[in-house]
């Protein structure tokens, strides 16, 4: 076991996403991970039935004992929901741990059902208090355009919107194309002031649910493991594809994927 990331984010009672998923994803590429729960779902594969959020100040501790005691040499964020939530864990990092390397997912929807995991009011605390912490960025094509303010439906606007989101602090950005149109999927990581692209035909199937926070959490783990970013990224985008391929099936929605796929952990 190697590299320890330490999790902030919410509950996911179905198990497919959220801290479930950011725990199985960071255990299968052999690293360590602790958790902050800001949240508790009540939540399967057809969507978010009920959020309970968590106190800024109880989030907050639960960061402050790991980091203490176990420690991190990777942060993930997922879940924060509120413009409080953001400033007390931003607050933390920047107090605690200003030289980890932090990964932010910057959840807002659930893909199924009604409940925003990011509150309106929240979103412009995302963008400009947690967002220029970011070592990387990794949102989708509807999260990227809530963060820039203009569309992003293809690949053009992918690379627009990541220079974007650099441009207002963050280190590196990955757009995951996941949401284009066609047989093919397009992911772009953009860092150092250049563009890496990542292509594979995509996988028709049901059982994508969790696959942001995945992706989030394996890159942590191989970030925390001293990988490359491009390596990390590559390697967690074979996780998933993997993960999405041999999913158990479960479920009647968008069902979850096999987290216990094992690619070449590190």
């Amino acid at each position: 076991m190697k590299g320890r990331v330490l999790i902030v984010a919410g509950s996911d009672s179905g198990g497919g996403a959220g801290i479930q998923a950011d725990i199985k994803a960071v255990t299968a590429m052999n690293g360590f991970a602790a958790t902050a729960v800001t949240a508790l779902t009540a939540q399967n594969t057809r969507g978010v039935h009920g959020v309970v959020p968590i106190d800024p100040a109880f989030i907050v501790q639960q960061i402050e004992v790991v980091l203490d005691d176990i420690g991190a040499d990777a942060l993930k964020t997922g879940m924060l929901h509120s413009t409080e939530v953001i400033g007390a864990v931003a607050g933390a990092f920047a107090r605690l741990a200003p030289s980890i390397p932090l990964v932010v997912d910057p959840v807002m929807v659930a893909t199924k059902g009604a409940h925003r995991l990011l509150l309106n009011d929240a979103e412009a605390a995302m963008r400009d208090v947690l967002l220029p912490m970011a070592t990387l960025l990794t949102p989708n094509l509807p999260e990227a355009e809530v963060l820039v303010g203009f569309p992003v439906r293809a690949e053009v606007d992918m690379h627009r919107a990541a220079e974007h989101l650099a441009g207002l602090g963050a280190k590196a950005v990955l757009m995951k194309g996941g949401h284009l149109e066609g047989d093919r999927v397009i992911d772009l990581l953009f860092h150092d002031g250049r563009f890496e692209r990542f292509e594979d035909a995509r996988i028709a199937s049901r059982n994508t649910h969790g696959t942001g926070c995945t992706l989030a959490s394996a890159i942590a783990a191989g970030l925390a493991q001293n990988m490359s970013l491009k390596d990390a990224v590559a390697r967690a985008r074979a996780y998933v594809r993997a993960a999405i391929e041999t999913a158990p099936g479960f479920g009647h929605g968008l069902g979850p994927l096999n987290h216990a796929v094992t690619i070449r952990p590190g």
